[in-house]
């Protein structure tokens, strides 16, 4: 298993533009970028329904666009930007992957490798940029990855802080969410928590489903049986699902086809 494939053919990126109701961008610049992340996030869900069938996860880049495009589905981090940077790449983005650890309810780091998160530069050098499109609620649009003071976007106001360690911290509303190592990584040096996010009781992707997509006035989250659309910073509509429903949820607010419903194996 490699790293990172060739780049993907004209064909495959068109077919993956259409799949996030993008056009061609008219330059590998920091305004299309901007365009083609939201679009992405509008698009694809933030999803961890594989590690629930019992369905393989290959960190390999055609792959993961063959999940996207052939199968209609998304993925969690590894997966989204994974896939993601191969289509920048095409493009004609100079991409970067890099490691991250996620900051836990109780300010504690995640194992390494725990989130994969982009540093792009645009062909025309307006930047460097820090996109994210596979951290589930995060920023609509890419970060400036070198700015250190805030920055506004439609999801809260962010922050890239330098630590003492030569790493960065990324901040939501001064709450910490990751920090950002900055030496270049590669897919397959993933692999190994991403098997551990499969499979260990202790991760919180094995303990919980999840599947979930912005929209363009809030987002629509699917846990389980349990279907929640938000919009604004107000409203939240929260409906408990029939066994009957649960299938055509996924097909209707995130044109997932399944023949059975996800559920939780109960941990060792």
């Amino acid at each position: 298993m490699t790293g990172r494939s060739g780049p993907l053919g004209p064909a495959r990126v068109d077919a993956y533009l259409r799949r996030i109701g993008a056009e061609r961008p008219p330059a590998a610049d920091a305004e299309s970028l901007r365009a083609l992340h939201l679009r992405h996030q509008l698009a694809v869900p933030f999803e961890n329904l594989s590690i629930h069938l019992g369905q393989d996860i290959a960190l390999e880049e055609s792959a993961l666009v063959d999940k996207i495009l052939r199968d209609g589905r998304g993925g969690f981090c590894y997966e989204l930007n994974g896939a993601f940077a191969g289509l920048l790449r095409a493009l004609g983005y100079e991409v970067t992957t890099l490691a991250a650890r996620v900051f836990g309810a109780d300010g504690e780091l995640g194992p390494p490798y725990d989130h994969l998160a982009l540093r792009v530069m645009p062909a025309d050098g307006s930047g460097p940029w820090l996109a994210d499109v596979g951290f589930g609620r995060h920023s609509h649009y890419p970060l400036r990855y070198d700015a250190r003071g805030e920055q506004r976007d439609p999801a809260g106001v962010f922050r890239v802080e330098e630590t003492p360690d030569g790493d960065l911290d990324i901040l939501r509303n001064d709450a910490p969410q990751y920090r950002l190592e900055q030496r270049p990584r590669e897919l397959r040096d993933f692999e190994a928590t991403c098997w551990w996010q499969r499979t260990s009781p202790k991760s919180h992707f094995r303990q919980s489903l999840v599947c979930s997509r912005l929209t363009g006035t809030g987002r629509v989250t699917l846990s389980g049986r349990v279907l929640v659309l938000t919009t604004g910073e107000d409203g939240r509509e929260q409906r408990q699902l029939g066994e009957d429903e649960v299938l055509a949820a996924y097909r209707e607010h995130f044109g997932i086809v399944l023949d059975r419903e996800p559920v939780v194996a109960p941990l060792p």
